[in-house]
């Protein structure tokens, strides 16, 4: 089925034949090497690889081969000729000369949302080895460009380009078949991290227990009757041990309130508001609450809370061990 509207029809038929027109163009003109082909060089690349053939380092290894000295591992061709960290840089900011089919193409992708770019493939021919002493050039050719695909990473077109090194006699030395996604970025959501865990003990983990059933206890003493929160193994009134629970019906009001701007958190939505609500059964607990203002900048909270605000329980189910208790406020459309 096609459901691009006419207009994206016609646009796109026109960049797929302004596309095709720069396949055989030439994206980089012959360009030489920073420097010719070295010993030190090699002795980094082969380091870093792992590689441990003697023929890269040991020149009586080499010589013994039949070889007449040193030869560079055949996968260093393209890194004789890179850019540069600089240069790549300045490449991907899109200083390129204006003229150029690079800074063109670069152009007419971007001005369709084809602004990522990722590798995705690399052939080698090679066609003789490198010795320490040459000096390459290398010049790219656009092959072919795709029609227009959709990957994980989002929509876009495979660029393949054909690169072709040369020494300083102008022999062939290898051929590179290049290929890149130049693609529109999908626009992800952001997700949430993992809420920080609460450091469990055993005065508290059967309050977390009872938060995964829904439940909001309160621990209440046994002795004296008085309720408290946050649990713990002892009644701050009376110093008794024994103790009970009561189930709060989920009611109450915003005794105070604060709102947390910095450091952000990934694992919390924002305005975030951190409440101390007064239960109805006469006891106080701290909870988040919840606004439908995802986005609202910090001063425009108190459009929607403010102190003995009335408030209903509402349960955050983060995930399958961690279920919290958070408030709402009442409005008068939802007595």
């Amino acid at each position: 089925m096609n459901n691009m509207t006419p207009a994206t029809s016609e646009t796109s038929a026109a960049l797929d034949a302004a596309l095709v027109g720069f396949v055989g163009r030439t994206l980089l003109p012959r360009t030489r090497a920073q420097d010719p082909v070295n010993l030190p060089m090699i002795r980094h690349w082969v380091e870093a690889m792992g590689d441990t053939n003697p023929i890269h380092t040991d020149e009586g290894a080499a010589l013994a081969t039949g070889r007449s000295g040193l030869v560079a591992p055949a996968t260093m061709a393209q890194a004789w000729t890179m850019r540069g960290y600089a240069a790549h840089r300045r490449r991907i900011a899109g200083d390129l000369p204006a003229d150029s089919e690079e800074q063109r193409l670069t152009t007419l992708l971007a001005s369709v949302g084809y602004t990522a770019i990722v590798a995705t493939d690399s052939e080698f021919e090679f066609v003789r080895e490198l010795v320490v002493g040459d000096h390459l050039s290398v010049e790219e050719v656009i092959e072919s460009i795709s029609a227009e695909k959709v990957t994980a990473l989002g929509t876009g077109r495979f660029l393949r380009t054909v690169r072709t090194y040369t020494n300083q006699d102008g022999e062939v030395v290898a051929r590179q078949r290049w290929t890149t996604l130049r693609f529109r970025p999908k626009v992800r959501e952001p997700e949430l991290a993992p809420r920080p865990r609460p450091a469990l003990n055993e005065d508290n983990a059967w309050w977390f227990d009872a938060a995964r059933e829904h439940r909001l206890l309160v621990q209440r003493c046994a002795d004296c009757g008085t309720l408290r929160h946050p649990p713990g193994p002892c009644c701050p009134h009376c110093q008794s041990f024994t103790w009970d629970t009561v189930e709060a019906s989920g009611r109450g009001t915003v005794y105070s309130y604060t709102v947390a701007h910095h450091p952000r958190h990934p694992a919390f939505d924002y305005p975030l508001l951190i409440g101390v609500i007064a239960l109805e059964e006469g006891t106080r607990l701290i909870a988040n609450i919840l606004v439908d203002a995802a986005g609202a900048e910090p001063d425009a909270v108190g459009d929607y809370v403010h102190v003995d605000a009335p408030v209903a329980l509402e349960w955050l189910d983060l995930d399958d061990e961690l279920t919290l208790p958070a408030f709402r406020v009442v409005t008068e459309e939802k007595h």
